[in-house]
């Protein structure tokens, strides 16, 4: 089918919804935005239709990678074959179906082809993606890096990097949809920490696999990332991959999904902040959930080995390659690959440190019983409903609540992977509802006189004249 006769259902959504409102904000003196986006995938190209809608209009999106190609995980360090997520979960296109992945898929490969699907392959994602911001004529400034957002009165002052240059822009409101990157960075266990770089990875690294040919290989972790990274070590040819868990047992129970009809989904964020609490610990101690096909990808290869109950308790050079002490005993290995997940510490984003101590955390706002105590989610900050940060001191930094969060440090407060698909449909619009308030509040001045300007008439009076009944009144005959 060629390519100009696939986007029917799309062009219809948009005939159909009108078009965007005007702008409605007006211009301040000095301010080049009224919302930057920082991430230009699939949560930031969803706030900027959303924001749109809503007729909020100079609104910029900075991204970090090369290209757009890169924009986001899918082509890069994300590894799995399938999306984790079911396929006919809610998503970028906030309510529209023309712009679901559906429409897209089956405009190109027909309904019976989507119908065969059980989830949404990796590939096929991030192209639906490309075309989405291209249906929506969505442009990001790729190459361009957020290095510090400093409070400038009434907005913010953000500073720039592109190409080693440094420039200076000043925006209104700000979202974080940056993804894990954007809270913290990966988390590498301190056991590696003092093995040399070319021993080791994230998976949230570029990792060179072809590298790793005829390599004995081992991946620390239980979830599907470790899982998918082992995969794809086995696939380029390595002697053996070992992977260490430290639990008994994979985790195969997704306490999740227990809050996912619509009555928790839709009211978690106001629910009381022991009950939240509670949630998070809960899945904490649960673990991630591997998808039974990325386990299988693995273990289909007769040189993958498993390691449960093995944390490792040291690690050290051995010559060329590491030894790892494990509660199973010494074993060497050419390189290891950390599947650990992302940790949250906003004092390691260079765009917030100067102010991270200022931001309420969830460790500043509730004391959980000492059996539920874990500092990892105490680091996660404490969020506003509009996903704003809030200030530890009151009116120590009021400029916080222009900082709109997006990605998965909101988790302990909002109870999802904040910025994978399942939160677009209740988060987005949050978020986008917030930042219309605080903008249109902020210029109540200016909204007065424009809603209290004398209107024009639509029409003279000669267009009834000839109907006007006068006094005196008589009776009609019978």
């Amino acid at each position: 089918m060629p390519q100009s006769d696939t986007d029917f259902a799309a062009r219809e959504t948009l005939r159909l919804i009108g078009p965007d409102p005007q702008n409605w904000v007006p211009d301040r003196e000095g301010i080049d935005h009224n919302v930057v986006i920082v991430g230009g995938g699939q949560s930031g190209s969803a706030f900027v239709f959303a924001l749109r809608r809503a007729g909020i209009g100079k609104i910029a999106v900075i991204d970090a990678a090369n290209n757009g190609g890169a924009s986001g995980p899918w082509l890069t360090n994300a590894r799995m074959h399938k999306l984790r997520t079911p396929k006919n979960l809610p998503g970028p296109e906030l309510g529209l179906p023309g712009l679901s992945f559906q429409a897209w898929y089956e405009e190109r490969h027909g309904a019976g082809a989507y119908e065969a699907l059980d989830r949404i392959p990796r590939l096929d994602w991030a192209a639906y993606l490309a075309w989405y911001r291209k249906v929506l004529s969505i442009e990001v400034r790729y190459q361009t890096r957020l290095i510090r957002i400093e409070p400038a009165g009434s907005h913010l002052r953000l500073h720039l990097e592109r190409g080693g240059a440094i420039t200076t822009e000043t925006t209104r409101k700000i979202i974080l949809a940056s993804g894990f990157r954007g809270n913290g960075g990966p988390y590498l266990p301190e056991v590696l920490r003092e093995l040399p770089g070319k021993l080791y990875a994230h998976t949230a690294d570029a990792i060179d696999f072809e590298s790793l040919r005829e390599k004995s290989v081992a991946v620390l972790g239980g979830a599907a990332s470790a899982f998918d990274a082992a995969a794809v070590a086995l696939e380029n040819g390595a002697r053996e991959v070992h992977l260490f868990v430290r639990r008994d047992k994979l985790a195969s129970e997704p306490v999740i999904r227990t809050r996912g009809y619509p009555g928790a989904y839709d009211n978690y964020g106001a629910l009381p902040d022991a009950l939240r609490w509670q949630q998070a610990v809960r899945y904490r101690r649960a673990g991630s959930t591997a998808p039974p096909d990325a386990i299988a990808r693995a273990v289909k290869f007769s040189n993958f080995r498993l390691h449960l109950a093995a944390p490792w308790t040291s690690a050290k050079t051995f010559g060329s390659r590491l030894l790892a002490t494990t509660p199973q005993g010494d074993i060497a290995f050419d390189f290891v690959i950390a599947g650990t997940g992302y940790a949250v510490d906003l004092r390691r984003q260079p765009e917030l440190a100067a102010f991270a101590d200022d931001i309420l955390l969830w460790g500043d706002r509730f004391s959980p019983p000492a059996d539920e105590r874990d500092e990892a989610l105490a680091a996660h900050p404490y969020l506003g409903a509009g996903h704003e940060f809030l200030e530890k001191q009151p009116g120590r930094a009021p400029y916080l609540r222009d900082i709109h969060v997006f990605n998965p440090a909101a988790f302990v407060s909002f109870g999802l992977p904040i910025g994978d698909v399942p939160s677009f449909k209740r988060d987005v619009p949050g978020v986008v509802g917030r930042i219309s308030r605080d903008l249109f509040l902020a210029d109540l001045p200016a909204h007065e006189v424009r809603i209290n300007a004398p209107i024009a008439a639509d029409f003279d009076a000669w267009h009834y004249r000839s109907a006007v009944w006068r006094p005196p009144y008589t009776a009609a005959a019978e």
